[in-house]
């Protein structure tokens, strides 16, 4: 039994490569489309009045062009400027004196419209046929042109984020070798690194800015690239 699986494994057939020279190129272009969620990370002062939280996930989109640098054949630098549009829903609670339960209070859409320029490390495994996966990791630097410089009264929204963040990523992806171009399917996050709350409250609402000490941001991407 076991001569006869040897005998399977050699009688298989190494499949014709598409675009065997491709990963010979030093540098190649293409774009990305994707789909994204986003939260907060917060750290919170002790015993505080309101409890915030992201209570529920709400789709969002990215587009992005890519290029690619070659560094070798297991390296390579790619740099992906791009849009990405997301929102959290923001959900803030208070405790019931009696009962102890946590009571809704208020919930704000907060919309993030970012400007990324992602600077990122790929790692590719051998190639197997017309597939090779590989690991990502790196840095962005965005720009959310949904941050509002003042309190707008009518929004009733009483959290004021930073236009600007610096992000980590990392991720997992396999590019696939069709006949005309490279598809790849890539999953990361992008952790950001800065506080991204204002620190200057409403002047009617603020104990909504006071409840929360730091504010980060998460997003999770599912993108598709065609290279």
């Amino acid at each position: 039994m076991f001569s006869g699986i040897l005998m399977a494994g050699s009688a298989q057939v190494k499949k014709v490569q598409n675009d065997p020279a491709y990963d010979y190129k030093w540098l190649h272009f293409g774009f990305t489309v994707g789909l994204n969620t986003m939260d907060f990370s917060f750290r919170r002062p002790g015993n505080p009045a309101l409890f915030a939280d992201v209570s529920r996930v709400t789709p969002g989109f990215q587009v992005m062009i890519v290029s690619e640098l070659r560094i070798n054949d297991y390296f390579s630098f790619r740099f992906l400027p791009g849009i990405t549009f997301g929102q959290r829903e923001l959900t803030f609670f208070t405790k019931d004196a009696q009962s102890g339960d946590m009571v809704l209070d208020r919930r704000m859409t907060v919309e993030s419209n970012y400007i990324d320029f992602p600077l990122i490390f790929k790692y590719k495994s051998k190639r197997i046929n017309n597939y090779r996966p590989f690991l990502i990791s790196g840095l962005t630097p965005r720009y959310d042109m949904a941050a509002r410089k003042d309190y707008e009264s009518d929004s009733e929204i009483f959290i004021r984020l930073k236009h600007m963040d610096l992000a980590y990523e990392f991720g997992v992806g396999l590019d696939n070798y069709l006949q005309y171009f490279k598809f790849t399917t890539e999953l990361k996050i992008s952790v950001g690194l800065r506080d991204m709350l204002v620190h200057v409250p409403d002047a009617q609402e603020p104990q909504y800015a006071n409840s929360i000490d730091r504010l980060n941001s998460y997003v999770l991407m599912l993108c598709f690239h065609f290279e």
